[in-house]
């Protein structure tokens, strides 16, 4: 008996093709000065000192204009991720050029940068409104969201009808536990 399992993956290849479109950009570059210094030696009959240091220079320029490319990039996106956060009159975490704390939960109603450690910027609110709710580590060590002070255990309410009482009467039991695994599975940290 043959079994055939389908995987699929993706892949986003967003990265490698600008990536690849640099290095392209780099060699055309390269083989544009190369040509350019060529050309001087034997069509221009410069001698070949001046044409090794003008290749020398495009070369080491094109390598400067490479290497300050992610410096440059890294650049715009803070200073427009810093600029883009703070547009919002409501829904984002700067209001009337003060910042808003969020310690207590709150909610951001519309697209909001915010920082994400060393890997630059994050996006909240890109699709409505999201809640921000604050962390708390139970007894038991574990962090989580906690219900409101005081808040108690939800009360839940299970209306059944039934023109079978017997039948209901019978399976008293198994719906009583299937409710009760089901309010297990709803309450947090159980």
């Amino acid at each position: 008996m043959t079994e055939t399992v389908d995987i699929a993956i993706e892949v986003d290849t967003q990265k490698a093709k600008a990536a690849l479109g640099e290095v392209e950009a780099s060699a055309r570059g390269f083989a544009s000065s190369l040509a350019s210094a060529f050309t001087g030696l034997t069509v221009q009959g410069r001698d070949l000192g001046s044409v090794l240091e003008q290749l020398a220079t495009r070369l080491a320029n094109l390598a400067l204009t490479a290497a300050l490319k992610p410096l440059e990039s890294g650049l715009t996106s803070l200073l427009s991720g810093a600029a883009g956060g703070l547009g919002f009159a409501k829904g984002g975490v700067v209001s009337d050029g003060r910042v808003m704390p969020f310690a207590r939960g709150g909610v951001v109603a519309a697209p909001t940068y915010f920082p994400l450690g060393a890997s630059g910027l994050g996006l909240m609110g890109e699709k409505g409104p999201e809640a921000i709710m604050p962390l708390a580590r139970g007894a038991d060590g574990r962090l989580g969201v906690r219900t409101a002070e005081g808040a108690g255990r939800p009360a839940v309410t299970v209306n059944i009808a039934t023109p079978d009482l017997a039948g209901f009467r019978r399976s008293d039991v198994y719906l009583s536990g299937l409710v009760a695994r089901a309010v297990a599975r709803g309450q947090r940290g159980a």
